[in-house]
């Protein structure tokens, strides 16, 4: 079975080799129809602590950790790339 991959953002990385990543997802009512955002947050592994509050990161679900950490983070995913600038000529 494949692993799951979700990308979400984190809200928590006080505790020790772990960041809280908050993943949010639209679904549609069952009866009305409107588009509705649900979140959940999971606990992943970030062994070296480089990833920092506020980042856009992937993560992949693992074999347990421990109690509540069974994902760990995979990369960041780059959301805040500045547009390459370009001169023109005049």
């Amino acid at each position: 079975m494949p692993k799951r991959v979700l990308t979400g953002v984190i809200v928590s990385d006080k505790g020790e080799k772990t960041v809280i990543v908050n993943v949010e997802r639209k679904v549609k009512h069952p009866l009305y129809g409107k588009i509705i955002r649900r979140s959940k947050k999971y606990h992943a592994h970030d062994e070296a602590n480089e990833y920092k509050q506020g980042e856009t990161v992937r993560i992949e679900e693992t074999a347990p950790i421990s109690k509540l950490k069974t994902w760990k983070v995979v990369d960041r995913v780059n959301t805040h790339v500045a547009p390459e600038r370009v001169d023109v000529d005049a």
